[in-house]
């Protein structure tokens, strides 16, 4: 990995020793060394720059005042005789802030600095894996933990506190005190659709749907209001 930079002062001398540091830091690269900021926005018209190393106390354009002229900005580590403009630096949201004259130890410090920043800015994006909806969940039955088969679930029905869970295999719906709420949330929304504040049908298990019902076989259930919209997009004609 390279940095390219670029280094920016009005002090010939401070130019070349900020150019010797550069030199000792094998992932940078020295675009160009600049006497003012009117040359640095050259150089970054015609170049890609991923960090500055400016000066403050300028003529013409200081460098603070060269920092709030950028549109697209680079990292940028403040190299100054004066510590007094610190917190103007970090307003400016800089990478660092060395205070003349700079030991190599502290310059290489703040190298790393931006390295760092540099690499979590542009780490590759991995794609996230969507965990998988769950098989089967849990609720209190019959004094009993009962295992409810995701799969097996036809529609689900809310009566005040508790929920019914009518399920394929069984004649009796299984009952349990839970809000229809936290039992949707368990249940994968490509296959199960809330028709009504109270039922949440198993989209496999309709066989027909009306403005203002859906079917599951010869049961007809009550369309809500404010899921008629949900209803209609599975048909197609929302």
């Amino acid at each position: 990995m390279v940095l390219r930079c670029i280094a920016v002062d009005d002090e010939p001398l401070a130019l070349d020793l900020l150019e010797d540091n550069i030199k000792q830091v094998p992932y940078l690269e020295l675009v160009a060394k600049c006497a003012d900021a009117f040359e640095a926005i050259k150089v970054l018209e015609e170049n890609i720059v991923d960090l500055i190393f400016l000066d403050i106390q300028m003529p013409g354009l200081t460098g603070l005042q060269f920092i709030q002229s950028l549109q697209h900005k680079p990292m940028i580590i403040l190299i100054t005789a004066y510590e007094k403009y610190a917190l103007q630096g970090f307003d400016l949201e800089v990478t660092d802030y060395l205070v003349k004259p700079v030991a190599l130890p502290r310059f290489i410090k703040a190298c790393n600095k931006a390295k760092e920043l540099f690499q979590l800015k542009h780490q590759p994006v991995t794609a996230t894996t969507t965990a998988p909806s769950p098989e089967f969940f849990f609720v209190n039955a019959d004094y009993s933990l009962l295992k409810i088969n995701i799969a097996d679930i036809i529609w689900i029905e809310a009566l005040k506190d508790y929920i019914r869970i009518h399920m394929t295999g069984t004649a009796k719906p299984v009952v349990t005190r839970m809000p229809l709420k936290q039992v949707e949330e368990q249940l994968n929304p490509a296959k199960f659709i809330r028709i009504h504040k109270s039922y949440i049908i198993a989209v496999a298990h309709i066989t027909a749907i009306r403005k203002n019902s859906v079917f599951i076989g010869t049961m007809e259930l009550p369309v809500g209001d404010n899921y008629r919209e949900s209803v209609a997009a599975l048909t197609g004609t929302k």
